[in-house]
C-alpha cells in the first residue's frame, strides 16, 4: 500500500498543511488549549433541523462523504434515509471546531483522540458541553518516524533530537512510541516544527537540513521523499536522504492515532435517538463503502469513481489532481466499522479500548501543558444489540480469529533468525535474563516485562514479537576443543589464560560463534568418542527453544490472570540456542549468565502474513 500511494497522495501536501492546521496553526506546544480557544460564551445547539457535522481531511470522512451523499444531505443518501439532514463543514481548524462546538454552532467535534484530550479541559468546564464520544472511525496507517541509521531500534532514541509538528498529530504517535522503548519525554530533545508538511519549517525539511536531527514524524509523501519508503534507506538520489529510514510506521503501531466523533453532553442526552441514528448511518456506509472499494481494486465500480469524484470536488483539484488520489487517501486509513466500536467502547481489558486511550490522551495533555485538570470524556453509552445497528447494520460480527497466520509467522521469523536483515526488520528488542537450568518464569519475577510485551503487542497490532530463547555456548565451547584436541584437528599453545588455537594449521578464534557453528555443523568435530560438540550444541538449541516457549505460555498465562486479550498468533517463540552470545568466550559464572536470556523483538513482516478482514479491530 506504501508504495503504491507515492504517487497518490504527493499532491495532498498542500491540503495536509492546510488540513492539519486543526492544531498546527493554533496550538503552540506547552500552551493551554484554553488560551488558544479564548473566551466563547456557551450556548445551545442552534437547530436540530440542519446539523452542522465538521470534517478533516481524512480517508475515513470518505465514508461521511458517502453517506450525506456530498456536502448536504442527499435524496435516497444513507443519512436521508435515516431521517437526517446534515450540512457538511470543513473542520481542518480543531480551535474553530470547539469554538463552534462551545457556541452552539454543531454539537460535535471531529478529529483524533489524542485532540480531543488536549481540548477535553476547555470542553469539560461546562456540564453543557461535556464531550460523550459516539464513534470511532479508523485507525491511521500513513504516519511515521524517520531516522538516520545511526539509530537501529526505538531505544536509541535516548539522547536524541527529534522534530515533529508543534500540538499536531504525532504528539501522541511520539508518547506511544517512548512507552514502548521504556523512555520518556525527559529522555529525548524536542524540536518544535510550525508546519506538518510542504514548507522549511517542516519535520521533513529541517530534518533533510540539519543533521543534528536524528529522526523526524513525517505523512507518507514525506517519508517517500526522505528514504523512499518502509524497509528502504536513502540514497542521497532522488532526494532522498542518505542513510534515513522508517524506524516505526503506524503500517505496525497501528493502535496510536484514532480518529472519532465526540458530541456534546446535552445535544446527546436531548437527542440520543438521532446521534443513533447518525453513528448507524456513518458504519453502514462504511460497510458499503468498503464493498465498493473491493469492486473497483477487482474489477471497476462506477459508484466508487463517484464517491472519489464527490471527494475531489470538496478538497478540490488543487489537492486531488486525479482521481487516484482520492483512492490513495482512503487507503491510508483502516475502518473499524461495528465491531471495532463495540470492542473499543465495551470492551473489557482492551488496551487499545475508549478507557486505556482516554487514560493515556489526558495523561499527555496535562503533562505536555495543554490541560491543567483532568476533565474525562464519556464513552458511547449507546446499545450496539438495539435493532437501530443490529436489525440495520449487515457486518456485526465480530470474528475472534488470529490477526496473522501462524505458519508464515514461523517460516518469517526461522528465515530472519539471524543476521543484518534480522537487525533492519527490528523496531524494538529488550531481554529478561534467568539462572542455570531455569525451565519456569513466573509474573511474580517477571511480571513488569510481562506487561511491557502484551502492552506493545497491543499498540503495534500489525507487527510480530518474536521471543528468541539464547543458551550460553560454554560447555559447546569446551567439547569443541576436547573433541578436537582428541580427533587432533585442533592444537593448542600458549599458557592457561591465554591459550591460541589452530585448526589444521589455520588460527581458530573462539570468539567467533558464527564460524565456529558453522564447523561444528559441518562436522569438523565429529567421530570423537565422549565429546560430541554437535550433540551439545544442537541439545542447547532444544532447551533454548524450550525456555521461550515457556516464557510465551507464562505471558498468555499472565493476560489472562490480569483480564487482558492478547492474540497468540502475534507472538511466537524459536530458539536461538548459542549463535548469538552476548559474551563468546565467558570466563566467570556471571558472565556466562548474561548468555542466558530470552530476548524479545519486535518485527516487521510482510503483508501477507496477516489475515484479511475487512475491519481493523
Amino acid at each position: 500500500m506504501i508504495a503504491r500511494l507515492a504517487s497518490t497522495r504527493i499532491s495532498l501536501l498542500p491540503l495536509v498543511t492546510a488540513a492539519l492546521a486543526l492544531l498546527a496553526t493554533a496550538i503552540q506546544a506547552e500552551q493551554r488549549f484554553s488560551e488558544l480557544v479564548g473566551s466563547v460564551p456557551v450556548r445551545p445547539v442552534s437547530s436540530t433541523g440542519t446539523l452542522q457535522v465538521p470534517y478533516i481531511t481524512w480517508g475515513g470522512d470518505m465514508a461521511t462523504f458517502y453517506g450525506n451523499g456530498g456536502l448536504k444531505t442527499q435524496a435516497n443518501s444513507v443519512f436521508q434515509k435515516q431521517g437526517l439532514n446534515l450540512n457538511l463543514v470543513p473542520g481542518d481548524d480543531f480551535v474553530g471546531q470547539v469554538k463552534d462546538y462551545l457556541s452552539g454552532k454543531s454539537p460535535f467535534l471531529r478529529g483524533t483522540f489524542r485532540m480531543m484530550g488536549m481540548a477535553s479541559e476547555v470542553i469539560g468546564s461546562d456540564p453543557r458541553t461535556k464531550g460523550v464520544m459516539i464513534l470511532q472511525l479508523t485507525w491511521s496507517a500513513g504516519d511515521h518516524l524517520v531516522s538516520r541509521d545511526r539509530i537501529k531500534t526505538v531505544s536509541d532514541l535516548k539522547g536524541k533530537t527529534l522534530v515533529l509538528q508543534q500540538g499536531g498529530p504525532h504528539v501522541g504517535m511520539l508518547d506511544d512510541v517512548l512507552k514502548t522503548a521504556n523512555l520518556t519525554w525527559d529522555d529525548i530533545t524536542v524540536r518544535w516544527a510550525k508546519d506538518l508538511t510542504g514548507t522549511p519549517d517542516s519535520p521533513a525539511e529541517l530534518f533533510r537540513s540539519d543533521q543534528t536531527i536524528d529522526a523526524c514524524f513525517a505523512i507518507t509523501p514525506d517519508m517517500l521523499g526522505l528514504c523512499g519508503g518502509i524497509g528502504n534507506h536513502g540514497t542521497g538520489a532522488e532526494g532522498t536522504v542518505r542513510g534515513a529510514k522508517v524506524l516505526v510506521s503506524t503500517a505496525e503501531l497501528s493502535r496510536s492515532i484514532a480518529d472519532v466523533y465526540v458530541c456534546r453532553k446535552d445535544f446527546y442526552d436531548a437527542n440520543k435517538a438521532l446521534v443513533t441514528k447518525f453513528v448507524a448511518g456513518y458504519l453502514k456506509a462504511t460497510e458499503e463503502v468498503i464493498d465498493l472499494k473491493k469492486q473497483f481494486e477487482a474489477q471497476g465500480s462506477q459508484a466508487f469513481e463517484s464517491l472519489l469524484q464527490t471527494t475531489q470536488d470538496i478538497y478540490g483539484k488543487e489537492v486531488i489532481p486525479v482521481l487516484e488520489e482520492a483512492h490513495g487517501l482512503i487507503s491510508d486509513c483502516t475502518f473499524v466499522g461495528y465491531p471495532g466500536n463495540v470492542v473499543f467502547f465495551t470492551e473489557a481489558g482492551n488496551l487499545s479500548g475508549f478507557e486505556a486511550f482516554q487514560n493515556a490522551a489526558l495523561e499527555l495533555a496535562i503533562s505536555r501543558g495543554y490541560a491543567r485538570e483532568r476533565m474525562g470524556l464519556f464513552p458511547s453509552g449507546l446499545d450496539y444489540e438495539s435493532r437501530e445497528f443490529k436489525s440495520y447494520l449487515t457486518k456485526t460480527e465480530i470474528q475472534r480469529g488470529e490477526r496473522f497466520r501462524a505458519e508464515a509467522v514461523r517460516n518469517e521469523i526461522e528465515m530472519l533468525s539471524s543476521g543484518d536483515e534480522l537487525d533492519e526488520r527490528t523496531i524494538l528488542s529488550f531481554t529478561i535474563n534467568f539462572e542455570p537450568n531455569q525451565n519456569a518464569f513466573s509474573a511474580v519475577q517477571y511480571g513488569a516485562e510481562f506487561q511491557r510485551v502484551v502492552e506493545t503487542a497491543e499498540r503495534f497490532g500489525n507487527a510480530v514479537i518474536a521471543i528468541r530463547g539464547h543458551a550460553d555456548p560454554t560447555k559447546t565451547l569446551l567439547e569443541l576443543v576436547k573433541a578436537g584436541m582428541k580427533k587432533g584437528v585442533l592444537k593448542r599453545s600458549g599458557s592457561r589464560g591465554n591459550y591460541r588455537y589452530a585448526l589444521q594449521g589455520r588460527a581458530l578464534d573462539l570468539d567467533a560463534t558464527q564460524k565456529l557453528v558453522e564447523l561444528i555443523t559441518e562436522g569438523s568435530f565429529d567421530g570423537v568418542s565422549d565429546f560430541n560438540p554437535r550433540e551439545t550444541m544442537q541439545a542447547a538449541l532444544n532447551l533454548s527453544r524450550k525456555r521461550a516457549e515457556a516464557v510465551l505460555q507464562s505471558i498468555v498465562q499472565y493476560a489472562q490472570g490480569k483480564g487482558l486479550g492478547i492474540d497468540q498468533s502475534q507472538i511466537q517463540p524459536t530458539g536461538v540456542g548459542i549463535r548469538e552470545p552476548f559474551i563468546a568466550k565467558p570466563t566467570s559464572m556471571d558472565e556466562a549468565r548474561q548468555n542466558m536470556r530470552v530476548e524479545f523483538r519486535v518485527i516487521r513482516v510482510p503483508a501477507e502474513a496477516t489475515v484479511e478482514s475487512d475491519f481493523d479491530f
